[in-house]
């Protein structure tokens, strides 16, 4: 297959959301309490709520500037490109990188909602997660119909009105939420208790993927408090590897065996040896620990239940055999500093080039399209849904790289 060819669907992006994402989506009685964008006095950005102040760090809108400027300092708005938080100049960017679709996760709230669990009130939370979800749904992913695959917050709190909110945005075909990788990490009951069964019953009745996205425990993986970031990033798989476990051990496929789980930005490469692993264990544990998964080996429940992705991962790909190729996808992470934009084509042909292409198909968009209930041809024919097509949309759309560090507030003041 050609680069221009193939069709990309991402299932890892992100959006730095805009400051008006509230505005209106609110009742009466909770508008006052919205989350506020504010510029700080030193002229970066932050989101408050409830007198938390969540700064926007800038490794997660590093696309078009130079790897020199990123980092984790906070930013103002005029150093990120505009297709970090406006829809318009999104897609875009996307189509400038030759990508069909993208699931965005969310980033001020935390990747599972986090920010509203136990603040505010019951009543409160649940609304701020509504909110957000409407805004989601009928503005980022409905703007342009077929280009987003929509996703949802849950209401952590409150495990039945989780579940209500699935089949609400199912209704207004959502079919993908978020969940924490580790819920015991952040306070809440774990997978090995039947607290969270309403949810989860709801996602399996509703078809709705459960996407764990690492980090979504909103614990940094590390070892010491003198270790070096590099620590962080090379530990972040290990997230994927934990929550995993929990997924298999707690027997929940055993209780819903139509649920679907995403590891997002887990990559792939890992999971080989994680399928040994868990197989071997069990067989020797088995006969003592009153482990029973109903006649399945741990590798054949993961195999029928969990969706992958990966940005950049070449082991991964060349053990693609040992893994089930119906439920692996493609991600670009969008804007990130994985983020593969704009030679995302090119970059993941390094993985696909020589495999047939049904395998690619169903790795770049169709596997996303059959797990995520999303049909883009339906709004873009599939000629027009191509890299080479969609690239050829936006022929002087300005995809260069430029230095922002000089709009800096600080770099102003002098």
């Amino acid at each position: 297959m050609k680069i221009e060819d193939m069709v990309l669907v991402s299932t890892d992006d992100h959006v730095i959301e805009p400051p008006h994402l509230f505005d209106g989506r609110l009742p009466a009685k909770h508008a006052d309490k919205a989350p506020r964008f504010a510029v700080r006095e030193d002229g970066t950005f932050a989101w408050t709520y409830e007198r938390i102040e969540i700064p926007n760090p800038a490794v997660q809108a590093v696309v078009g500037r130079p790897m020199s400027e990123w980092g984790m300092d906070p930013v103002c708005m005029e150093e990120m490109r505009p297709g970090v938080w406006d829809i318009h100049s999104r897609v875009k960017d996307m189509d400038a990188n030759g990508v069909l679709g993208s699931m965005c996760f969310p980033s001020f709230t935390g990747f599972a909602g986090r920010l509203f669990l136990k603040r505010g009130g019951l009543e409160q939370n649940a609304a701020m997660v509504r909110a957000y979800n409407d805004w989601h749904i009928d503005e980022w992913a409905g703007t342009y119909p077929g280009r987003i695959i929509p996703l949802a917050l849950p209401i952590l709190a409150d495990p039945n009105l989780a579940a209500e909110e699935v089949r609400r945005v199912a209704k207004k075909g959502c079919h993908a939420v978020t969940f924490s990788s580790n819920p015991h990490d952040i306070g809440l009951p774990s997978l090995y208790t039947d607290h969270w069964d309403p949810f989860f019953r709801a996602c399996e009745e509703e078809g709705t993927v459960v996407c764990i996205h690492i980090g979504s425990n909103s614990k940094a993986p590390t070892t010491s408090p003198d270790a070096p970031v590099e620590l962080i990033y090379t530990l972040s798989p290990i997230g994927s590897f934990e929550a995993a476990g929990d997924i298999l051990w707690s027997k929940l496929f055993l209780r819903f065996p139509r649920l679907k789980l995403a590891l997002s930005e887990g990559g792939i490469g890992w999971v080989p040896y994680f399928l040994e692993r868990v197989d071997y264990l069990y067989r020797h544990t088995q006969h003592w620990s009153g482990m029973d998964l109903g006649g399945r080996l741990p590798s054949e429940l993961w195999s029928e239940h969990v969706v992958l992705c990966f940005i950049d991962d070449l082991v991964g790909a060349a053990n693609l055999d040992k893994l089930n190729i119906d439920n692996v996808t493609w991600e670009c992470d969008y804007p990130h500093s994985d983020t593969t934009w704009p030679q995302a084509p090119e970059k993941a042909m390094r993985h696909m080039d020589g495999l047939p292409d049904e395998v690619i198909n169903k790795i770049t968009h169709l596997n996303a399209m059959k797990q995520f209930s999303y049909d883009p041809f339906a709004r873009v024919p599939r000629e027009q849904a191509t890299v080479g097509a969609l690239r050829g949309r936006v022929p002087d759309w300005d995809v260069s790289t430029k230095p922002t560090a000089h709009l800096r507030p600080e770099a102003a003041a002098r």
